[in-house]
């Protein structure tokens, strides 16, 4: 068994003393990377500077698809891309995604047939990958599959097939499987110069978070894939460098799953604004979302906006005869796109392109961002073919295409272990050698003390918020639960890692505050 464990892993860094690629940034698409150029055979490193998937790539909708409105929009290369990407992950990570059923109401019939007819063109573009063939429906037949719909002037509906997944927990397979081929991936590594010689890249300086040393690495090809903080970095290289990305905020809230009371998904297709609103069963919740709110500043825990969070409610509104109110939130949060900056400055993210962009500076520095979870595989392809170039590195092709990610086992069940895959048998090893790790953590959630064990043990989580907001997602989930949590989990962590009783009483108070973020009456 590959040993992921962070100390570990530090332990090795100095048998290395070039690396071929070194990616900063730890979210899906510098996971994506890293795991491509680790299975192609390169020497490879991963930098974070918080935990894996700390931003964007733990906020998203929870969807792999093509993008029905990217179609039309007219962008039948981005979907035709996505659509096939979505086939090939479900193929590697079985255990992770699974076929959801989305439902779109009508309400004359001049949509139902617009709509009808747009999605036949997402499954032919989907060709062998489908999911299932979209189909009209009567009206009695959409009020089945949503038994919550407004049936005031429906008149009918449309079914079709998308993916959906656990996005944190995608980032941790992908981390493991990159270790389990020969890279190293670090969490809380803060990035903080670049090195260069002849004004040339060859390397980084980076600090561990946790001990506070600095560290000198010098690298054949520097990948900067930090999402909406790549002008950080290029800065580091050129201060005068213009912005490349414009950021957009969107947010998603929580309800009790009875809101929607259905295992189909409704997908609103053009709100007030012209957006696609979705609400989504989700780890035995409903999850709304989500919004499109430009924004000229960056943060690593972005906060809801209260105009979001009304935009939602008075949007869901209109669809659902129970239509949930802001007590009924169990959490809010929030994420930040990093979309390709527009050339004018109109203020609009409809203009912002959705597809990545990679660039390579004169410096050779290579930084990608955009794109989505559904292509991060492609872009970390494209990506690596531009670095072997960059860097003239031998060639060796790409891999990633039929390669199992951690986990997977084939099959995909319902019970709440299947995120896990194949590592759920660690769990019930873990269980059987001490009984008492079987119980819950918390009431109302299924999750058991065995899971934060295994999260510190194998999973590289530092902190409780790793453990309670990507490793098992209560804080996405319910925010008051996670509090309520969270002592117990201080607890088997600090006996985990051998800390002491001041660094569980810090850890309570940061992710208190943190998680009081998550609820709409801290707006």
């Amino acid at each position: 068994m590959v040993d992921f464990n962070r100390n570990s892993l530090i332990g090795k860094l100095h048998k290395t003393e070039v690396w071929d690629i070194i990616i900063i940034g730890g979210g899906a698409t510098g996971l994506g990377i890293a795991l491509d150029s680790a299975s192609r055979g390169y020497c490879t490193l991963l930098l974070e500077q918080s935990d894996f998937a700390k931003g964007t790539s733990s906020r998203s909708t929870k969807l792999i698809h093509g993008g029905v409105r990217y179609l039309a929009q007219g962008n039948i290369k981005l979907v035709y891309t996505a659509l096939h990407e979505r086939g090939i992950l479900i193929r590697n990570a079985t255990h992770l995604i699974k076929r959801q059923c989305f439902i779109i109401p009508c309400f004359n019939l001049f949509a139902k047939l617009k709509y009808l007819a747009g999605l036949k063109i997402y499954d032919l573009l989907s060709g062998k990958f489908s999911f299932g063939k979209s189909k009209g429906l009567n009206r009695m037949q959409v009020k089945k599959l949503l038994p919550g719909i407004i049936a005031k002037n429906l008149t009918g509906g449309i079914e079709y097939f998308d993916g959906q997944f656990d996005d944190a927990r995608l980032a941790i397979n992908l981390a493991q499987t990159c270790v389990e081929h020969g890279g190293i991936v670090l969490n809380y590594f803060k990035v903080t110069r670049l090195l260069k010689e002849n004004e040339k890249i060859c390397g980084v300086i980076a600090v561990d978070s946790e001990s506070g040393r600095e560290y000198n690495f010098k690298a054949k090809v520097v990948i900067n894939a930090t999402g909406v903080f790549v002008d950080d970095v290029l800065k580091m290289d050129q201060p005068e460098t213009k912005l490349l990305v414009k950021p957009s905020q969107g947010i998603h809230l929580v309800f009790s799953k009875h809101f929607l009371n259905s295992n189909s998904a409704l997908m609103i297709p053009k709100t007030s604004d012209g957006r696609v609103l979705f609400a989504i069963p989700w780890h035995d919740h409903v999850l709304v979302g989500t919004t499109d709110t430009p924004l000229d500043n960056n943060s690593i825990e972005p906060k809801p906006l209260r105009k979001e969070i009304n935009f939602i409610l008075e949007t869901i509104k209109e669809y659902w005869i129970n239509s949930p109110k802001e007590k009924d939130i169990l959490s809010v949060f929030a994420g930040l796109r990093p979309l390709a900056a527009p050339q004018k400055n109109t203020g609009s993210t409809k203009e912002i392109s959705r597809d990545h962009k990679l660039i390579v500076s004169a410096s050779g520095l290579i930084t990608i961002t955009g794109g989505k979870w559904t292509t991060y595989r492609k872009m970390a392809e494209e990506t690596m073919d531009k670095a072997i170039s960059a860097g003239n590195l031998k060639w060796v092709g790409c891999l990633t295409k039929n390669l199992k990610i951690h986990g997977c086992t084939g099959i995909h069940s319902e019970s709440h272990l299947n995120i896990y895959g194949a590592d759920e048998e660690k769990i019930r090893e873990l269980i059987k050698q001490n009984p008492s790790r079987g119980e819950k953590l918390i009431d109302g959630f299924p999750h058991t003390l065995a899971e934060v064990i295994l999260a510190v043990r194998y999973e590289m989580a530092r902190t409780i918020e790793d453990v309670l907001a990507r490793r098992i997602r209560i804080l996405f989930l319910d925010a008051k639960a996670a509090i309520q949590a969270a002592p117990k989990v201080a607890e088997i962590m600090a006996q985990e890692l051998n800390y002491d009783e001041d660094w569980e009483r810090l850890q309570l108070i940061d992710f208190i505050k943190l998680a009081q973020g998550y609820l709409p009456s801290a707006d």
